[in-house]
């Protein structure tokens, strides 16, 4: 545990943990009850390097960062293995809830567990910052006034990649989905985009998930549709696989890769030489400005080598406008209500050193400029990480789905 004095914040420090299980860290004697976050993530699983330990790093690290600021209120992370499982993910936060008094959940990398989560925190009055989970759902019909949706979300990719691809000719596509609710939705969103664009899907498939490693089958048929672009609607390890098996069959060769959606981390499993070329969309990389780097900086040295994608980023920044509004709330008023938390965070300005001013709508979204990044070849790349040519940027008015076709019942318009 990290100590601070009376005007600073208390962080909870904690090692690896066996799936299913959260570290915590124990509060002395006398000392006031302390803010409760729970990294709810994929420690052990394919997601693992997209989320897990940096993303419970930024989450600590957003805890260090507004110790200066705050009002002496004492925080607590503490983290936990989902392993990608709806049951055993609600029964773990559940027991974070109804035991260890956690007041906010976040990352929850896992759209199905993700919409699990949001029905448990509105029962019980306490908040999700959803940083990892993709579904755009959780801002439509399914939204929740306890749950807000920070980085990205499946209209924002779809928006992002679907658009641009069609447009520079890549206009027939076949789709590589993994089956589960983030696979669906992504499937339909990108779908939607592609044919509004003038584009067709000659065809998809959905693979089992968690547990498909051997995607030759797959790839196969997508070689047999001949679409000028395959979409792979995946993440982490799945993406990695995938992609490499792609090339191994001289699937890249007929056919444009685009993942989505797709990661620096994955990036940097892959290697320059296998990934260069590949479009993407991201909402943070680590170089794109001075306060992006600024933030890279201090995490680095806490991330163990695998520097922070959008996903981390966002648990940074989910974090650290969740405190910004307990310490504006109070520590007890938050405690006792989430719903009233996150009306407040509603109504506050975002501004952080990893996504820059923006704000949060009324659906629980939060808006942010998107990017489209190309990888770079081997021989341009300068050092470490060092993999994204900035290819295009739609401003944060456009990158995501426009507040009245989400069908959100909390939107009044």
């Amino acid at each position: 545990m990290i100590q601070f004095n009376r005007r600073h914040l208390l962080a909870a420090a904690g090692g690896s943990v066996l799936p299913g299980m959260a570290a915590r860290a124990q509060v002395p004697a006398g000392a006031a009850t302390p803010i409760r976050i729970g990294v709810l993530a994929d420690f052990s699983g394919p997601y693992r390097d997209t989320s897990g330990p940096t993303a419970l790093a930024c989450a600590r690290q957003a805890v260090e960062d507004l110790a200066l600021s705050t009002r002496g209120i004492p925080v607590e992370v503490l983290q936990g293995d989902h392993q990608n499982k709806p049951d055993a993910a609600l029964a773990l936060a559940r027991r974070w809830i109804d035991q260890d008094g956690v007041d906010m959940i976040c990352e929850v990398n896992n759209s199905a567990i993700a919409l699990a989560v949001a029905g448990l925190v509105a029962e019980k009055n306490k908040v999700q910052v959803n940083t990892g989970a993709l579904s755009a759902v959780l801002t439509g019909e399914r939204c929740s006034a306890n749950t807000v949706h920070w980085t990205a979300d499946t209209w924002m990719l779809a928006n992002t990649v679907g658009r641009a691809t069609v447009r520079n000719g890549g206009d027939s596509w076949f789709l590589i989905v993994a089956d589960y609710a983030f696979g669906h939705q992504m499937e339909r969103d990108l779908t939607s985009f592609i044919e509004a664009a003038g584009g067709k899907v000659a065809g998809s498939v959905r693979f089992p998930f968690p547990g498909t490693t051997d995607f030759a089958s797959y790839v196969v048929q997508a070689q047999a549709s001949r679409a000028k672009v395959v979409g792979l609607l995946m993440a982490g390890a799945d993406m990695v696989n995938c992609i490499k098996q792609a090339r191994e069959f001289g699937l890249a060769r007929r056919a444009k890769l685009a993942g989505t959606p797709m990661f620096v981390t994955d990036i940097h499993a892959l290697g320059l030489e296998t990934a260069q070329g590949l479009l993407l969309s991201e909402a943070f990389y680590w170089d794109l400005n001075d306060r992006t780097r600024g933030f890279l900086g201090r995490v680095r040295p806490k991330v163990a080598g695998n520097w922070p994608n959008q996903e981390h980023a966002g648990t940074y920044s989910g974090v650290l406008h969740y405190l910004k509004a307990v310490a504006d709330l109070g520590a007890p008023a938050a405690r006792a209500s989430g719903l009233e938390v996150v009306q407040r965070m509603k109504a506050m300005p975002t501004d952080d050193d990893c996504f820059g001013p923006g704000t949060l709508r009324a659906d629980g979204r939060k808006i942010h400029p998107s990017y489209l990044f190309e990888v770079k070849a081997p021989g341009e790349s300068r050092g470490p990480w060092d993999y994204y040519r900035l290819a295009g940027t739609v401003p944060a008015e456009d990158a995501f789905r426009p507040l009245g076709e989400g069908r959100c019942p909390l939107v009044r318009l």
